[in-house]
């Protein structure tokens, strides 16, 4: 088959996801920083009810700085929807780092290859 099937697009997009779920683990932003592009956003709601975030370096520079290895860490990705060149994911994460969140990701596909263009995420309270 010359054209890509959407197997192919799930598979691909997954792979970049897992580039940002091993990266978690291994508090390594290094691991996951090719997932996203430059100029990849970061956002969710602080503990005040205000909206934070902003450039993904905050991702790096908080993976690298407050997580801590967690190799027996869970993650699943929950969903993958692909319409042509975008798709949307979610990620479910427990206890990386101490922490268990839900992820949204938009990714689109540029140049051939699917990248992060932005992601949204609530941090579950600690019970």
């Amino acid at each position: 088959m010359s054209k890509p099937t959407y197997v192919q697009e799930y598979q691909a997009i997954a792979e970049v996801l897992n580039k940002y779920i091993e990266g978690c683990k291994q508090a390594k932003s290094s691991i996951m920083k090719p997932a996203f592009s430059k100029n990849a956003t970061m956002y969710s709601v602080g503990a005040d009810g205000n909206l934070v975030g902003g450039p993904i370096q905050s991702l790096f520079d908080g993976i690298d700085k407050d997580f801590r290895p967690s190799p027996n860490a869970q993650a699943v990705i929950a969903r993958i929807e692909i319409v042509g060149t975008a798709a949307s994911a979610r990620i479910d994460a427990n206890d990386m780092s101490g922490i268990s969140f839900t992820d949204f990701f938009h990714l689109l596909k540029v140049e051939g290859k699917w990248t992060v263009v932005s992601k949204i995420y609530y941090t579950h309270p600690n019970h």
